[in-house]
């Protein structure tokens, strides 16, 4: 890459010549000048273990009382339901008898 010796700016490929776009200055290409090679090197990186139970997606638990089994904890996620003005619809899941209870607000 090289640069006008006037002004500075990158000097751009012309039909025979390297030119500065700002201010006109323009010399002639020199054997091995005037292309610009841009490389990276790219890492292979280590393979990410996927978590699975059963195809279900992993979500957090939180504290909820089930009105079926009494169990305190359930997972939990929301969905929206309703227009998006609207709040959105949580869902809780028993973690041990699999009851799910809908929950607006």
């Amino acid at each position: 890459m090289e640069f006008c010796p006037k002004c500075g700016a990158v000097l751009v490929q012309k039909t025979k010549n390297m030119g500065c776009p700002r201010c006109g200055y323009s010399s002639k290409v020199s054997k091995g000048k005037g292309k610009i090679m841009i490389s990276e090197k790219m890492k292979e990186h280590e393979k990410v273990g996927v978590v699975s139970d059963k195809g279900e997606q992993p979500m957090p638990v939180v504290t909820f009382s089930c009105r079926k089994c009494g169990n305190d904890k359930a997972y939990f996620w929301t969905i929206q339901t309703r227009a998006g003005d609207e709040a959105e619809t949580k869902f809780f899941k028993c973690t041990k008898c699999g009851n799910t209870v809908r929950e607006y607000r």
